[in-house]
């Protein structure tokens, strides 16, 4: 089965419903219903091994919000999203459209389950834009090429670069240091980098378990210390509270301190002053 893409052109093939999919464990996580068996089985043995999966996917979801919800108002209308996942209202664009109706945002991912949904993020305020760019966040000259982010986004003005929850998908190896500097040199002085990543700081042995049971599902995932999340913002200057567990950035209210080891995730947002 295919899909066909705004162009007309067949898309490349649906789903495999056989193998986990980063995308769908999460969706289950989060209380959605785009997944299979296949998911549903790899999340629970994930739950198993780390109890407060569920409470750690709400907190960084909401982290994203309130990101989003703080950028907007420092006035920021354009927003590179790679790594969406499964639409899961509300999404960025709704967030960021609701105060600004003028945003526009574009959307970046390579999972075919995502894909098929993709239309559902395309829905927007009549003043702002949304589009949806099938790549893949290894392949960063490939999303900064693509003429979907060209015709929405105005990359000479400044664009907040959304990393929520995905860069812990990325081996050493592949560089991923190097992915977001690419990314972030393409965008304009004024630009903002978003991040969420988990961490085995708070938790080893628990998240050490986790992650070995997301590899044998055959979903790699890797946990990064605080010094290695700060390496992505090299250069930027840090929003406040600078780089926190996700549930204590800029929370609506207090968050208890017995909540960042249920987490287990560092997050940061930082702006590109040069």
């Amino acid at each position: 089965m295919t899909d066909l893409g705004g162009n007309g052109k067949p898309l490349r093939p649906i789903h495999d419903a056989s193998v986990p999919s980063s995308a769908r464990i999460y969706d289950y996580v989060l209380g959605g219903k785009d997944h299979y068996q296949v998911d549903r089985d790899a999340a629970e043995k994930v739950i198993a091994a780390f109890p407060t999966t569920r409470v750690a996917a709400r907190q960084n979801r909401s982290f994203m919000h309130r990101a989003v919800n703080a950028l907007t108002e420092l006035g920021v209308t354009q927003f590179l999203d790679v790594g969406t996942g499964i639409p899961t209202e509300p999404n960025l664009h709704q967030v960021a459209q609701a105060p600004t109706p003028e945003a526009r945002v574009v959307y970046v991912d390579n999972d075919p389950i995502v894909l098929t949904h993709a239309r559902a993020l395309l829905t927007g305020t009549p003043e702002g834009r949304t589009a949806y760019v099938d790549a893949d966040l290894k392949d960063p000259a490939a999303i900064l090429s693509a003429p979907e982010l060209r015709e929405t986004l105005d990359l000479e003005r400044p664009v907040a670069l959304s990393l929520v929850a995905v860069l812990h998908f990325l081996a050493d190896e592949q560089d991923p240091y190097g992915i977001v500097e690419t990314l972030m040199d393409a965008l304009a002085p004024g630009s903002f980098l978003v991040v969420s990543h988990i961490t085995a700081d708070l938790e080893p042995e628990m998240m050490t378990d986790a992650l070995d049971v997301y590899r044998q599902s055959g979903v790699y995932a890797q946990t990064r210390t605080r010094d290695e999340f700060a390496r992505f913002f090299t250069g930027l200057e840090l929003l406040d509270p600078g780089i926190v567990v996700t549930n204590q950035w800029r929370p609506q209210g207090e968050s208890p301190s017995w909540l960042d080891s249920q987490v287990n995730c560092w997050s940061a947002v930082g702006r590109k002053v040069w």
